[in-house]
């Protein structure tokens, strides 16, 4: 039983939907983040659940690896075929296959993107809020529980995903959830798959939550003296109960390089992007009281944004924040950080993250989803540059155990992939242990995903 012979077999069944190409196993190789590229051997594209089905039973015969590929933009190298073997690329299964208005809900192929999602929305009233900036795939949006900056309002993949369709290890297709708002017939399937990183089963359908369109819609920026300002002020608007739909944070380092990147005049300086959603009474209400605390806390600059056109520029120089801070040093690769804490100590994590990176001599700009107490550090090196990686790396590890220590956690959204194994049993203990124990029982051969987020 070889990697090869299920290719062969792979083959036979798939025609020209499998592909061995250089450039697709180059494609299929590489990540966003800082991990060395690794080609898989080859590429299928399947075109429903039964092809999927078939390919993981053809792979699990022959002890093949298989990895489930959505549109590539994850951070920890989740999608990286480290020990060889066939990735699936869901790219073909992008269809809507239903919308339930009535219900606020939908079912969708997990290929398809939210952007594309929200498209098909937009004549019904309702949208899918969940939003982690790139345009990525709504499945693998599930396997990684991604959030973004909506969920300080909407909450993450974890509380809009209601039902599964999964393909598991040994071909099996089941169905987990159902549409209904609540239940409590058994274990939680779909629960256990969203963020399972495509390490117990493959998505190929997802029924979603959706919400209605607010009435009015209202951004805002405001700058501030220090980040410590900016953070004190986000805690102060939380802990008030003002019913902010995102309140972003990008440090001065950050706001420099999207100044450059998306042709920006805001003043160099810690800076809060906010935005209110509900009735335009409510939005101008809580606009008011941000205001208010904002000048509490030395914030200047508040300024408001209710066009469209406004609201949409302001928020995709956030979104394309990370490629900015990319370009800010040509050549660099960026190590990303991803921790959560708890609100209360927020500001306490970003000081001490602050002074550690600032004694590093590396460049580290910060921005993150501040309301509900995510941030990162984008640690720009040189991937030449051994001394900068290990500088990079060690401030990594140090903010992990920070967000540990003060009651959080090493990922907020990125999940674990192969760059979060390293805190798993000191976040987990023997939990970790149990996760190990559910991958053996689903997937005794280690066939899916192999690599990532569980032990060994």
């Amino acid at each position: 039983m070889t990697i090869q012979a299920a290719i062969d077999a792979l083959s036979t069944l798939l025609g020209e939907a499998l592909t061995r190409s250089k450039s697709d196993l180059d494609l299929h190789g590489h990540s966003e983040s800082h991990f060395a590229d690794c080609p898989p051997d080859a590429v299928a594209y399947p075109s429903d659940t039964a092809q999927v089905a078939k390919i993981v039973q053809i792979c699990a015969a022959h002890d093949c690896p298989v990895v489930a590929w959505g549109m590539g933009t994850s951070l920890e190298g989740h999608s990286l075929a480290v020990r060889g073997g066939v990735v699936i690329d869901m790219r073909k299964m992008d269809a809507v296959l239903r919308i339930g208005a009535e219900d606020m809900d939908c079912t969708v192929q997990p290929g398809l993107t939210r952007v594309a999602l929200n498209t098909a929305l937009r004549d019904t009233g309702l949208f899918f809020p969940v939003d982690p900036g790139a345009d990525a795939s709504l499945g693998g949006m599930a396997s990684t529980r991604a959030s973004g900056t909506t969920a300080v309002r909407y909450g993450t993949m974890r509380d809009n995903v209601l039902a599964l369709k999964v393909v598991l290890a040994d071909g099996r297709i089941i169905h987990t959830g159902s549409r209904a708002r609540k239940s409590s017939a058994g274990y939680d399937l779909t629960a256990l798959f969203v963020g399972a990183e495509g390490t117990l089963g493959i998505i190929t359908e997802l029924t979603l939550r959706l919400h209605g369109q607010p009435p009015a819609i209202a951004a805002a920026v405001c700058a501030f003296a220090s980040v410590a300002d900016a953070v004190a002020a986000v805690t102060t608007t939380i802990q008030m109960g003002v019913a902010v739909a995102r309140i972003e944070l990008l440090d001065a380092a950050s706001v420099a390089a999207v100044n450059a990147h998306s042709a920006m005049s805001l003043p160099v300086q810690p800076h809060l992007l906010l935005e209110f959603h509900g009735s335009e009474t409510g939005v101008a209400e809580d606009a008011a009281t941000f205001g208010e605390i904002a000048t509490e806390y030395g914030g200047t600059g508040f300024d408001r944004a209710t066009r469209t056109e406004d609201r949409n520029r302001l928020w995709k120089m956030r979104h394309d924040a990370y490629y900015a801070i990319l370009a800010s040093r040509p050549g660099h690769r960026a190590i990303v950080t991803d921790v959560c804490v708890p609100v209360s100590r927020l500001a306490e994590a970003v000081a001490e993250t602050q002074a550690d990176i600032a004694e590093s001599g590396i460049a580290g700009p910060i921005l993150g989803h501040v309301g509900d107490g995510n941030f990162h550090a984008i640690l720009l090196i040189d991937p030449r540059n051994m001394a900068e990686r290990a500088i990079a790396e060690g401030l990594s590890h140090r903010m992990a155990l920070r967000a540990l220590r003060l009651g959080g956690t090493c990922t907020g959204e990125h999940g674990v992939g192969m760059g979060k194994l390293g805190y798993m049993a000191e976040e987990h203990g023997a939990g970790w242990d149990v996760m190990g124990q559910i991958k053996a029982a689903l997937d005794p051969a280690g066939v899916m995903n192999p690599g990532k987020v569980v032990p060994g």
